[in-house]
């Protein structure tokens, strides 16, 4: 093993001792000054976690926070240069961290969290205004057939907690007093501009919103929606896609000649 790999193996296990080899330039002990800067990674890395995870930390208070978030950063060290994209598999680690599973539904909010993260880094994709998206729809013969192309920031999550009434009680004063987070939810996450929006949507949207994001046609979209709820209101649906921007692009389904 190099020198670099003690140092990293060292810098993020808080237990193992100063890797040899390493001097000072000022004569200051090595160990010491390697202890500050291990001290200064740690405390980094746990603040990346508290700012892209502000409803989780309060969720379970921040020295508890810390505690996991350390644990965590043990656990999973960077991977990638970018500081947006650290912390990608909290909502994992708290899956199965057992002090955490006094608030069951503590990893669908991290989960949450991490769609909203993904969706303001998300590419920009300038989308269809929206009276043409209707004018498109309209005008075809075989709706059906057509294929919607959705936002890069857009995202879905099943939970059977209220993550998105969970989340948002925690962006207005005084809301948390009547919340109850004991029934299923589905959310929706997308981004316009450089807002971020989240939404509670149903089974059937969720359904035919992942399913137009897999490619699926409109028509087979629709199907498979109301496979998974017979009260899925395809209007309503798609009145959201369009109104808040989510749709890029509206194709044909080329047909194939015999």
């Amino acid at each position: 093993m190099s020198l670099q790999d003690d140092f990293c193996r060292a810098l993020l296990t808080t237990d193992l001792p100063c890797p040899d080899g390493l001097f000072s330039s000022n004569g200051a002990d090595p160990a010491s000054r390697f202890a500050v800067y291990r001290n200064n990674v740690h405390s980094s890395l746990i603040q990346a976690l508290a700012a892209a995870y502000p409803v989780t930390l309060r969720l379970v208070g921040d020295e508890f926070f810390r505690a996991m978030a350390g644990r965590y950063v043990q656990a999973c060290p960077p991977d990638s240069p970018l500081m947006s994209e650290y912390g990608d598999t909290l909502a994992e680690f708290i899956q199965g961290f057992e002090p955490a599973n006094s608030v069951p539904y503590l990893a669908d909010i991290a989960r949450l969290e991490r769609l909203r993260v993904r969706a303001y880094h998300a590419p920009d994709c300038l989308p269809l205004d929206q009276q043409a998206v209707l004018q498109t729809l309209q005008g075809q013969t075989d709706p059906g057939a057509l294929r919607l192309q959705l936002h890069p920031s857009l995202a879905t999550l099943d939970s059977a907690y209220a993550v998105v009434a969970v989340w948002a009680a925690h962006q207005t004063e005084g809301a948390i007093a009547t919340l109850n987070p004991w029934h299923a939810q589905h959310a929706l996450v997308v981004r316009h501009g450089l807002e971020v929006k989240v939404f509670a949507i149903d089974r059937g949207c969720v359904t035919f919103i992942n399913s137009l994001a897999d490619g699926a046609s409109l028509e087979e979209s629709v199907e498979q929606a109301l496979d998974a709820s017979a009260e899925f209101d395809l209007h309503q649906c798609l009145a959201l896609l369009i109104s808040h921007h989510a749709i890029t692009h509206v194709h044909q389904e080329q047909k194939v000649a015999p």
